[in-house]
């Protein structure tokens, strides 16, 4: 089922506090993050736009069953995992819950659907974007996480999918087109992520 527009929000907030939050967790927590990795897991939750008959900001961003994926990945890896968990449950935790429709944060539990419903052109939303974006480029810069992601690392083309995220509405208005004040951080985004792809296909 199709969803409105105001039922999607855009994907440079996600993945700026997606970034932000992953890397001052893994500061707490004295231990690295995949750059590329918490990028992508920040958009994630938005695959079901593609999925046909799964509704958009149902299951996909549920807290719950984010934590149930989990549990063996923090078997396996321990804390080194929690980044990875926070940048994908901000999504609807933060991002989400704030702006656009409201989302099934509960499922399975329960199918209520919660959220503030900002919306997603309104000024207000649109300066939250920009401040999680200006936070996430002195973080960049501060720490030098962008030479990092600009290794000739083969993990860098995880990056393809929030590549989408970023170019399909800046570019082609899908799922939504972007308002002009958001134009530049997800120009920035796209330049970036495509330079490194491009530099993860040349290891």
């Amino acid at each position: 089922m199709e969803g409105r527009e105001e039922d999607k929000s855009y994907a440079v907030g996600h993945m700026s506090l997606g970034y932000v939050i992953g890397k001052l967790a893994a500061k707490i927590l004295r231990t690295e993050i995949n750059i590329p990795l918490v990028f992508a897991l920040s958009v994630i939750p938005d695959v079901d736009i593609l999925i046909p008959f799964v509704e958009h900001r149902g299951p996909t961003h549920s807290i719950l069953a984010a934590f149930i994926v989990f549990i063996p990945i923090f078997a396996v890896y321990g804390k080194k995992a929690i980044p990875y968990l926070l940048a994908i449950v901000q999504h609807p935790l933060i991002g989400d819950f704030f702006a656009g429709g409201r989302i099934q944060l509960l499922w399975p539990i329960t199918t209520h659907q919660y959220g503030v419903e900002i919306g997603i052109k309104s000024l207000q939303n649109i300066t939250t974007e920009w401040l999680a974006f200006i936070a996430l480029v002195a973080i960049f810069v501060v720490s030098k996480d962008y030479l990092k992601i600009f290794d000739k690392n083969p993990s860098n083309l995880i990056l393809i999918i929030p590549i989408f995220a970023v170019v399909f509405p800046a570019f082609l208005c899908f799922p939504i087109d972007v308002p002009p004040l958001l134009m530049p951080p997800h120009i920035f985004y796209s330049i970036l992520f495509l330079v490194a792809v491009i530099n993860g296909f040349r290891k």
